[in-house]
């Protein structure tokens, strides 16, 4: 298997970093922007879209930061490849933005991996209030 493609996004958020990351990482947060429904045990995650699951393990999260999760269908199974959740702020506008790092198989799945967090990311600014 030939290596990923690691890509790397950035949104601004009008948000404060404790708000965005309750929206990160509990279920009930994700639900409300990434997937339909989510379900959680300890570090085991359960999205779900449309009917059809995908599991994700929690790897790493540490609060008002960052969240990063591998989904467990991963034939690779590898720490390598996983999709991370970051909290950036401004130290002098005091901006956040959301950091999202993800891992695709070719340059065609970067552009529609991109697409997708650009539809997800919108939905969270709406859920936020935030334009």
């Amino acid at each position: 298997m030939e290596d990923r493609i690691k890509y790397e996004m950035e949104f601004v958020i009008q948000s404060s970093p404790s708000l965005l990351y309750n929206y990160l990482s509990t279920p009930s947060g994700l639900s409300e922007w990434y997937a339909d429904n989510v379900n959680s045990r300890g570090e085991l995650f359960t999205f779900i879209w449309e009917g059809s699951e995908e599991q994700a393990k929690l790897l790493s999260k540490k609060t008002d930061e960052r969240v990063k999760f591998r989904w467990m269908d991963d034939v690779d199974n590898e720490e390598s490849y996983f999709f991370e959740l970051r909290i950036q702020v401004d130290e002098i506008t005091k901006d956040v933005s959301l950091m999202i790092t993800d891992f695709a198989d070719d340059e065609d799945e970067v552009e529609e991996g991109k697409m997708l967090w650009e539809n997800m990311v919108s939905n969270l600014k709406q859920v936020l209030g935030s334009t």
